[in-house]
């Protein structure tokens, strides 16, 4: 590490409240699924802000309609209807189970418009009492109030407190644990259809089946949370295609904006009637620049072929991690799918982070000790070649 580098991260550290533990780069610029620092090291990017950058760095689409839109417009009252917002919506509703979209910034507004959508919904269609809501231990789903109450790691921030009541905690792809908690009082069950910071634990189709029939029969609204799995991330536009189970509602954002803040809640026709004027809101949720982008993001994703790359390139990244498996006695687990990929081994997470990052590879930890890849949707074998060629390295260079 430079000098300069130095200098800058400690300088920044004072300036910042310390919610992150600094990293030993300072990133400079991207291009494609490559990231570079101010000392002009390269990277293979496999992080890619946490499965944000779905198109990569720098997309020429996403930088023509930045540009573009900008000079127009970038914001107004969500009130007012715009093309870019029409546009965005009709993109996700026609090639989607739900009916409606409320447009929102991030990840956990999407989720605290799901959560106050199933309780609204609930109240105005069961009773005043029905608004306890079922998640699952090891589950994310955001930083905060709503979301963060949905969270079994409230147990371990107790100086939050109060967190919402009446939530409980189930095993995940474990459908008894499920059935035990079901009362008139549950109002939805919400689930990652992958765990990802839970350790990249994809459920099993016979269990969000389940999840669907146990809904169905209780009247209860099943949530997706699929703002890490969903826009391609598993290789389809939506992550539930792949489990062949339709949710009730549906919350989306990352690699919806490829790098661009914004996020979507989507649901279907008898949930959205729940909301009416005033029930909920946004200042900055479906401006015009956001949703310009989002369109452009989709509109790339629906391109012939796109989703067939991402599930034939995460199924060659999964052979490929397998055979090093195989030849190294330090791998102990792969998990994924399409190209959300976690990674056991038996070295420290926080060393074998630090030692892909030396070696040219950006990645980020999920769980307690897993290795998450969630590289650009536009990587190719190659990449996922040069990423195992350095897992490789980093593992026989690591004890």
């Amino acid at each position: 590490m430079s000098q300069k580098t130095q200098d800058i991260i400690a300088e920044t550290e004072k300036l910042l409240i310390s919610t992150y533990t600094s990293q030993p780069v300072v990133l400079s610029h991207g291009e494609g699924v490559y990231a570079y620092d101010t000392d002009g090291k390269k990277y293979l990017d496999f992080a890619a802000g946490i499965a944000v950058a779905s198109l990569g760095h720098a997309p020429k689409a996403v930088l023509k309609t930045l540009n573009e839109q900008a000079a127009k417009m970038m914001t107004c009252q969500a009130s007012y209807a715009t093309l870019p917002k029409l546009e965005a919506s009709k993109l996700l509703v026609e090639n989607g189970c739900f009916d409606e979209i409320f447009w929102c910034n991030s990840g956990t507004e999407a989720v605290e418009a799901a959560l106050k959508l199933a309780r609204k919904w609930a109240y105005d269609t069961k009773s005043k009492e029905c608004n306890e809501i079922i998640s699952f231990r090891k589950s994310f789903h955001g930083r905060t109030y709503g979301s963060a109450s949905v969270m079994e790691k409230r147990h371990s921030q107790p100086y939050f407190a109060p967190y919402l009541p009446g939530i409980h905690f189930a095993e995940f792809n474990n459908l008894e644990s499920v059935k035990a908690l079901i009362s008139d009082k549950v109002c939805a069950i919400i689930v990652e259809p992958v765990q990802g910071e839970g350790g990249i634990k994809v459920a099993e189709k016979a269990f969000m089946q389940g999840l669907r029939e146990l809904c169905d029969k209780n009247n209860i609204a099943l949530i997706f949370d699929e703002v890490q799995a969903g826009m391609g991330r598993i290789g389809h536009l939506f992550a539930y295609e792949y489990f062949g189970v339709e949710p009730d509602v549906g919350t989306y954002a990352k690699g919806i904006g490829s790098g661009f803040p914004v996020g979507c809640m989507m649901a279907k026709k008898p949930y959205c009637e729940a909301f009416v004027v005033g029930t909920h809101g946004t200042t900055y949720g479906g401006n015009p620049l956001a949703t310009a982008v989002a369109a452009t993001v989709v509109k790339e994703m629906l391109k012939p072929g796109f989703f067939e790359n991402v599930r034939k390139t995460g199924q060659h990244f999964i052979e490929g991690l397998k055979k090093l498996q195989r030849d190294s006695n330090k791998i102990s687990d792969i998990r994924g799918a399409g190209l959300l990929v976690g990674i056991d081994t038996t070295i420290d997470i926080k060393k074998m982070i630090r030692g892909v990052q030396d070696n040219g590879l950006m990645t980020t930890q999920a769980g307690d000790a897993t290795l998450r890849m969630t590289p650009p949707l536009i990587a190719t074998t190659a990449h996922m070649d040069e990423c195992i060629a350095i897992l490789a390295k980093t593992l026989k260079d690591l004890d």
